[in-house]
């Protein structure tokens, strides 16, 4: 007489996928990833407001021109040489959307050879 052969017995990975899969779509929906905005709360509205620089900031205009609280700066070199030292640790520039990048990186590389610590760049951000 022939012994039979052991059957293996497989696992029930199928049920356990299952449950799993369950797992993930419960806490997907039971669950949030950001807190949502107060349904009371009415955002501002920017596109009635009056476009600024904020006041301590070097404002590049579209064709390379420089600018500081209203006042139209020879070069980079010569803005950074009015600066205290505590100034030059950062500055902020405001660049027009029409500025070829080159230039704006050309600056920042200025400003930087000329002992600014951090040259930080002033974008508007919307909420999308």
């Amino acid at each position: 007489m022939r012994r039979a052969r052991a059957t293996q017995k497989r696992e029930p990975t199928i049920a356990l996928i299952n449950i799993v899969f369950l797992m993930l779509v419960f806490f997907m929906v039971a669950g949030t990833l950001a807190q949502p905005l107060d349904g009371d709360l009415d955002l501002v509205r920017t596109a009635d407001l009056e476009g600024r620089a904020p006041p301590d900031t070097l404002v590049v205009h579209a064709d390379g021109r420089l600018s500081y609280r209203g006042e139209t700066q020879a070069s980079a070199t010569a803005y950074v040489a009015t600066l205290s030292e505590e100034e030059r640790k950062t500055i902020r520039l405001v660049p027009d959307r029409e500025l070829p990048a080159q230039t704006l990186v050309d600056l920042t590389r200025e400003l930087r050879s000329q002992g600014a610590e951090r040259v930080l760049v002033v974008t508007e951000r919307g909420l999308q």
